[in-house]
């Protein structure tokens, strides 16, 4: 038997502010991510490209979360049209993995330039290390009692979720699927395989990038067949399963251009 008990909300007051535990966890996730990306782009890049990432950190962390929070807004238009100031309360969770890897990719373009370095070579630092980020990260949605799946009717495994935070078609159930705990889980194996693939086969630029968006694409597709809180369905199919499949046809197309370029170059 195991049953994920209902967590608590918040872990500390800050004159009087309240301190989320969902929110240390992504500052953790964040941390962690840039300080493994910057590690692994200062092994394969010369040294006057050292520690560009961690030097432009603050541009990097600001437009993931730009990018992840303005498109979990516009997924629920409705609700945070009729409260704009909300968008600002991140407090509560409201971050997509989808925005902030657009936002993360339109500001490594403006770095690249910047910096005169590969934007691929950026990017396959980066995208290896923000699925490190997304494991830890996923245990912010346990906190915040979201990302679960479909009820488990036997008594013997999920995690409990408060009333308040059920839909109200599954008001009756107290148990479900823990859907974040499977992402979290298998975003650290992708994470051993995309750092595998980093590192054996990193003369193919934008290899590692574009194998991190078919893997965590068909990670995705398969855990919104259980999820219960999309945030938002097209004539019946939740968006994160469209946006997965666009990314995983980008990512094929990618891969076969990386490899095929590289070879190219090679003759």
């Amino acid at each position: 038997m195991l049953i994920l008990p209902t967590p608590p909300t918040d872990v500390l007051n800050l004159f009087g502010f309240p301190i989320y535990i969902y929110g240390i966890i992504m500052a953790c996730a964040i941390f962690v991510a840039i300080i493994v990306a910057n590690s692994f782009f200062n092994k394969h890049n010369p040294i006057r490209y050292k520690d560009v990432i961690l030097e432009n950190a603050v541009y990097i962390i600001f437009s993931g979360i730009l990018g992840a929070r303005l498109y979990y807004c516009l997924l629920n238009y409705s609700y945070y049209f009729a409260k704009p100031l909300e968008i600002l309360d991140i407090r509560q969770g409201g971050l997509s993995i989808h925005g902030a890897v657009l936002g993360g990719v339109l500001c490594l373009i403006f770095i690249s330039h910047k910096a005169k370095t590969s934007l691929l070579k950026l990017l396959d630092a980066i995208s290896t290390a923000t699925i490190l980020g997304q494991a830890i990260g996923r245990w912010g949605n346990y906190f915040n009692s979201e990302a679960y799946g479909l009820p488990v009717k036997s008594q013997t495994w999920g995690v409990l979720i408060p009333e308040s935070r059920r839909l109200p078609e599954y008001l009756e159930y107290s148990l479900y699927h823990p859907t974040f705990l499977y992402e979290s889980v298998l975003d650290l194996f992708v994470f051993g395989g995309l750092a595998f693939i980093y590192f054996k086969f990193n003369r193919y630029k934008g290899v590692t990038f574009f194998s991190y968006l078919i893997i965590y694409s068909v990670i995705r597709f398969f855990i919104e067949q259980i999820r219960v809180d999309s945030a938002l369905n097209v004539c019946s199919v939740p968006i994160a399963e469209i946006v997965s499949g666009v990314l995983f046809v980008v990512g094929i197309f990618g891969l076969v251009y990386s490899i095929l370029n590289s070879k190219v170059k090679k003759s």
